[in-house]
């Protein structure tokens, strides 16, 4: 089984790779990049190139995903983690997504995700993928993390936090964009 290092110290982003990725031996760390860029893709390369040189000859990866909402003009965006200040703070991002959507109509939200996957040889490969949704007027369900609790997937009744694991990779931003990163390594892996 080979090693894939991934730039995050999400235990929840990595147990969801580690399960939409169960033939790789995935493990984290932290890559100590500012994400500074403007789009999930280039934060995503931030990280992925942060960590390659510690890696020579592995396998490397970074994601950066977040929320749009486009009443709020794809808001929280690439500063979804940091949406209401700090970091990783969930009940206070979801606390002032609802608060900036008081009384609007339009809910329409998606998730979104970019990878950046550097290979040994150090080419890099890029996977996107996006869910669109919706955001619940309020809160539901106890599994996920950050924005699962208000996220409403098209075609569901239920909130991401109202899925099993299984059944959120399946439609998933990230599921989607690990399917491509699956694709590329079948191919190009030795």
């Amino acid at each position: 089984m080979q090693t894939l290092i991934v730039a995050t110290h999400n235990a929840h982003k990595l147990r969801e790779i580690g399960e939409l990725l169960p033939d790789w031996k995935v493990c984290g760390e932290d890559s100590g990049a500012d994400e500074t860029a403007e789009t999930f893709e280039g934060n995503a390369r931030l990280k992925a190139r942060a960590i390659a040189p510690r890696h020579h000859g592995a396998w490397v990866m970074a994601d950066d995903s977040g929320l749009e909402v486009f009443a709020l003009d794809g808001a929280p965006g690439v500063r979804s983690a940091r949406y209401a200040g700090g970091d990783g703070d969930a009940a206070a991002n979801n606390a002032l997504l609802l608060k900036n959507l008081a009384g609007m109509a339009d809910r329409r939200a998606r998730f979104s995700c970019a990878i950046v996957l550097i290979a040994p040889d150090g080419t890099e490969h890029v996977a996107q993928g996006h869910c669109p949704g919706h955001i619940a007027e309020r809160p539901s369900g106890a599994g996920g993390f950050g924005y699962d609790p208000l996220f409403v997937p098209d075609g569901l009744g239920c909130s991401f936090a109202e899925l099993s694991a299984e059944d959120k990779n399946a439609i998933s931003h990230r599921g989607r964009a690990l399917a491509q990163v699956r694709k590329i390594l079948a191919e190009i892996r030795p």
